[in-house]
């Protein structure tokens, strides 16, 4: 028996409109990140099959993934009646997919949905004609397709599609998949799907649909995940396993690295359509991009989280009175860090809740405030205090400076940073909206010049070595066969940024 959704009810707010980027793709890696200091996400992916009102599911699940992208989402489904219907919007799912205005026009039970980030910076805010996902219409059939990961061959796939004759109608290197997929002389739509992604090279995981098929495939080094679930007499792909929680799917296992699998009715069927090729999913995943409620390689988030402050506390120790997280994304680790060294734990430092990335800075005064319109210092807990901060990463270090002034202005009589990530000095090509690496502080810096830099009384990172075994790898990074995609920290891609190094980004050298 199909399993039908709760429906959210609230009012559709009216669409902003955004230019369109100025670069042919959404490169990641060569932008700027924009003033967040933050390494971010580019996208979650969801899809069902086998339910009433697929659209309310899928809406359900991006919600939950919202964390993964916040400026744009989409929602594709298929209806017998009135065939594959899709719904585009800029801005929060919250926003624009809880009404029934838009709800009543996504019928179906089968059906797959997006959230993405744009990378910033110069090429500005997310076009519509960007948000995924993107359909084709095939000789066998109409099909959907979201992707998250980053193409790292898109531009000259791209500029070898336009000479055979392809239009392209957005700037996502994803779209790239679905002219593939026209140009293949496949029988269905898996095969064609296929014989795309054989074309394709850099991080993917994919769902897709059919009039009644949902598919879903991970890149041969599984570096984004993707994950399958049991809803009633249905099916659910997902990029985490929180997503699932929320609509009270079962978690069945992870989707496998080169792994395709095509679900109709209550049948999956599994295929290796890929060589074979070690697995490198990606190590920052555990340190910040999934939930800490999430299940990844079968071990709970929080509890990675939780070890990697242990770890860290461990190679790292310092006299201190407190432990504080910069919330949320350090907390796990701070709980860590405090159980490890005993050093109490203390909320330091609140963010307020309601703070939304739309926030309107109409002054150069409020814009000036920065940091303090999310995060407020927790002034009694500070004053007098040898405070230990601990955060998942430092990027640019502008945000690490706004915070220690704001903790030394509460009164601490130190201000220890200590980092749940090694030192991020190599810009992501695989779906990561990092920025240029001139810009990433460790890419320019000692630990020691950081330290100064940021002007705290210490600063230590995890070493490579201490993450990995927090991960769970007892013997740590293993020499030069790392297990995971770690190329933010080492610059030892597992795949080589053709278009990146193209267009002038130059690769580790034996001597860096």
């Amino acid at each position: 028996m199909s399993q039908k959704a709760p429906c959210l009810h609230m009012e559709l707010p009216a669409l902003t409109k955004f230019m369109p980027p100025a670069h042919p793709f959404d490169t990641s890696g060569l932008t700027d990140a924009g003033d967040d200091d933050k390494l971010r996400e580019e996208c979650g992916i969801f899809g069902v099959v086998g339910v009433t009102d697929a659209a309310n599911f899928i809406a359900l699940g991006l919600h939950a993934l919202q964390h993964r992208g916040q400026e744009a989402g989409g929602i594709v489904t298929h209806d017998a009646e009135t065939g594959f219907n899709q719904a585009r919007r800029m801005g929060l799912v919250r926003d624009n997919f809880t009404s029934n205005e838009v709800m009543r026009t996504l019928p179906g039970t089968v059906g797959i949905g997006h959230v993405r980030y744009s990378t910033a910076g110069s090429k500005g805010q997310t076009a519509i004609r960007d948000v995924q996902p993107f359909f084709g219409e095939f000789a066998m059939g109409g099909a959907a397709i979201a992707h998250n990961g980053n193409i790292t061959n898109a531009i000259s796939l791209r500029r070898e599609l336009i000479e055979r004759g392809s239009i392209f109608q957005s700037s996502s290197d994803s779209e790239c998949i679905i002219h593939l997929m026209a140009r293949s002389m496949g029988r269905t739509i898996p095969d064609r799907m296929e014989e795309a992604l054989r074309k394709v090279e850099g991080a993917f995981s994919v769902v897709a649909m059919t009039r009644s098929k949902l598919i879903g495939c991970r890149d041969p080094l599984g570096v984004r995940p993707l994950v399958l679930g049991k809803i009633g007499d249905g099916w659910a792909l997902s990029s985490e396993t929180c997503a699932l929680d929320i609509i009270g799917a079962d978690f069945v296992r992870e989707i496998e690295p080169g792994e395709m699998v095509v679900i109709s009715g209550k049948v999956v069927e599994s295929f290796f359509p890929f060589r074979p090729r070690k697995s490198r999913f990606c190590i920052f995943e555990h340190v910040y991009f999934s939930r800490p409620d999430s299940i990844l390689g079968g071990r709970s988030v929080y509890e990675t989280r939780e070890a990697i402050g242990r770890e860290l506390a461990k190679e790292a120790p310092v006299e201190a009175d407190l432990v504080c997280p910069v919330p949320d994304s350090g907390t796990p680790a701070a709980i860590g860090y405090s159980l490890e060294s005993g050093i109490p734990y203390a909320m330091g430092i609140i963010r307020n809740q309601y703070m939304g990335r739309t926030f309107i800075e109409p002054t150069e005064q409020i814009r000036n405030m920065g940091v303090r319109l999310k995060l407020n210092v927790n002034r009694a807990l500070i004053k007098d205090k040898r405070v230990i901060l601990v955060d998942d990463s430092v990027v640019r270090g502008t945000t690490s400076i706004k915070i220690r002034e704001m903790i030394l202005d509460a009164g601490a009589k130190e201000v220890h940073f200590r980092i749940a990530s090694p030192p991020t000095a190599w810009p992501c090509f695989y779906g990561v909206d990092t920025p240029q690496r001139e810009k990433l502080l460790a890419a320019n810096m000692s630990e020691d010049e950081m330290c100064a830099h940021l002007g705290v009384d210490s600063l230590r990172f995890i070493s490579l070595d201490g993450l990995y075994r927090a991960v769970g790898e007892a013997n740590g990074r293993n020499g030069k066969q790392p297990q995971y995609c770690d190329a933010c920290f080492s610059g030892e891609y597992p795949v080589e940024p053709a278009d990146m190094i193209e267009a002038g980004f130059r690769m580790k050298t034996a001597a860096e």
